[in-house]
């Protein structure tokens, strides 16, 4: 059975009143399923997993993954040496950030539960601290996760290239992408739901006002 982000009338009224142009997307696409993990150790592994590479190679060695393993969690992945994470098909720079994270969580250097105790500012330092793991991963963490409700990323290239498609612009700065999220505020989760199905082609005629980015048709950043 599926997960998907959570969300109803109440964020979907809200983002409809405070933004014209978003209520006319959100009546056009309509409720976005979004898958989310649920378990934050599942969910560090697969944002690792997916840094840099296309959806499409990331949704293949994750099922590689889910497949060769059964269950993945700190004892399963812990037991793995590099090598054996390498073979199915992630570098040996992801193997080693993966085997990093499970040994500091099963040595209890770092308490993975405690996160949900957190603020988003705090979360998102506590999981910078990680090897491999940067904010970009870490407000992935929150939103596909731990399904925070006020999570836009700046450093994530399809909600840029959403953004200019909605609002014609040729470029999003810090001072513009702020605006929006002040707007969005407090649920900006949900906004970035229907930002990522416009950056990915889910309303047809619309395009991109800015300079053409390859985004791998996915949301990929560095960490």
């Amino acid at each position: 059975m599926s997960d998907y982000f959570q969300y109803g009338e109440t964020e979907i009224a809200y983002l409809k009143q405070v933004d014209k142009q978003l209520a006319e997307i959100i009546d056009k696409i309509g409720i976005v399923k979004r898958q989310v993990i649920p378990d934050l150790f599942t969910a560090l592994i697969h944002s690792i997993v997916g840094q840099q590479i296309s959806t499409k190679a990331h949704q293949t060695i994750w099922e590689r993954m889910k497949q060769g393993l059964g269950e993945i969690n700190p004892v399963v992945v812990n037991n793995l040496s590099l090598d054996e994470l390498q073979k199915f098909g992630i570098t040996f720079k992801k193997a080693y950030y993966i085997k990093s994270l499970t040994q500091k969580i099963i040595s209890n250097q770092f308490n993975i539960d405690a996160l949900y105790t957190m603020s988003d500012e705090e979360v998102c330092a506590k999981l910078s601290e990680l090897e491999g793991i940067g904010k970009w991963t870490a407000e992935m963490i929150m939103l596909h996760s731990m399904q925070r409700p006020d999570i836009l990323s700046y450093g994530d290239l399809a909600i840029i290239r959403g953004l200019r498609m909605i609002y014609h612009h040729r470029t999003i700065d810090k001072v513009k992408f702020e605006r929006y999220k002040k707007r969005y505020s407090p649920y900006a989760s949900v906004a970035s739901l229907y930002i990522w199905a416009v950056a990915g082609g889910a309303i047809e005629d619309m395009k991109d006002y800015g300079t053409k980015i390859n985004t791998s048709n996915g949301k990929r950043r560095k960490n």
